[in-house]
Parts: C-alpha cells; sequence; structure tokens
C-alpha cells in the first residue's frame, strides 16, 4: 500500500504496462516476428520517457 501511495496509482499502471509490451515483444520475437518484436519493444522505453517528461513537467510546475 506504501508503495503504491509513493509512486502513484498511474504509474504503477504504466510500469505494469511496460512490463506486458516486454513480454509480448519477446513472445514475439522468440516466435520468429523478430521485426514486429524489436517494433513493439521500442514502445517500453518510450512510454517510460513521456513518464519522466511528465514528471519533470509537474515538478518544474511547483
Amino acid at each position: 500500500m506504501k508503495l503504491i501511495k509513493n509512486l502513484g496509482l498511474s504509474n504503477i499502471l504504466m510500469l505494469g504496462l511496460c512490463v506486458i509490451i516486454i513480454l509480448i515483444s519477446e513472445f514475439l520475437f522468440l516466435t520468429g516476428e523478430e521485426l514486429h518484436g524489436i517494433f513493439i519493444g521500442l514502445w517500453a522505453p518510450t512510454l517510460l520517457g513521456v513518464m519522466i517528461y511528465l514528471k519533470l513537467v509537474k515538478n518544474e510546475r511547483r
């Protein structure tokens, strides 16, 4: 409960989504769809970058 309070529910959901994206991209890569796996695998770092950007903008407004 303390972790959810510190990180925020939206951040935990976005991190969970990143884990799901990584698992899907690994599955695609290992089943022979290498290019699709790489393409989908690039979504996770992009999503993390957006999370960091939004946090920086929020902290700058304070």
